[in-house]
């Protein structure tokens, strides 16, 4: 490393002297000037990563920000949306597809059945079966010749339960 110091601290320093400390030998000037061309094979290259990559976090994550039939008029970067029917605007034709914002645009991922998604402003668990579906919650018993209040209050409190875990939910789509 001191040699390293020593050459860039060295004004005086020769092209054949910054040539020698090089451990790439396969062009005499590779190392006197640097070349910043893209090698073949692996042009824009960064593009199809970072578009991977955010695919990867809003599949991941498999929660979506909401299900609505357009676009939010201002979306951030990276929001992830179930297209409900009737789809317009940029989603037009797009029904029960998962739509995720990237560098300004939309990118549409087609759901596979029994892909499993939570609706953050449903608060509730969605899954995918030909349809996105999901659980309602029952209605708590009433009536009946024999009334057992016990029953009655462990079936509204596991209804309870299952709807704050997001299993159930109260209404809509």
């Amino acid at each position: 490393m001191g040699r390293i110091t020593n050459l860039r601290s060295t004004a005086s320093a020769s092209a054949a002297e910054r040539r020698r400390s090089c451990s790439r030998r396969l062009n005499p000037k590779a190392c006197a000037v640097r070349s910043t061309a893209t090698p073949a094979g692996q042009a824009q290259k960064e593009f199809f990563v970072n578009q991977a990559l955010c695919l990867l976090d809003a599949l991941h994550a498999r929660c979506v920000s909401a299900s609505q039939p357009s676009p939010p008029s201002t979306p951030s970067e990276g929001a992830c949306f179930r297209i409900t029917a009737p789809a317009s605007a940029a989603w037009a034709g797009k029904e029960d597809h998962l739509a995720v914002r990237i560098s300004g645009g939309w990118h549409f991922i087609t759901p596979q059945e029994g892909m499993v998604v939570f609706d953050q402003s449903a608060s509730q668990q969605l899954v995918f079966r030909s349809t996105w579906a999901r659980a309602l919650a029952p209605s708590t018993p009433t009536g009946g010749t024999t009334i057992d209040t016990q029953a009655r209050e462990a079936i509204a409190a596991l209804i309870q339960a299952l709807v704050v875990l997001g299993l159930l939910g109260t209404s809509g789509n």
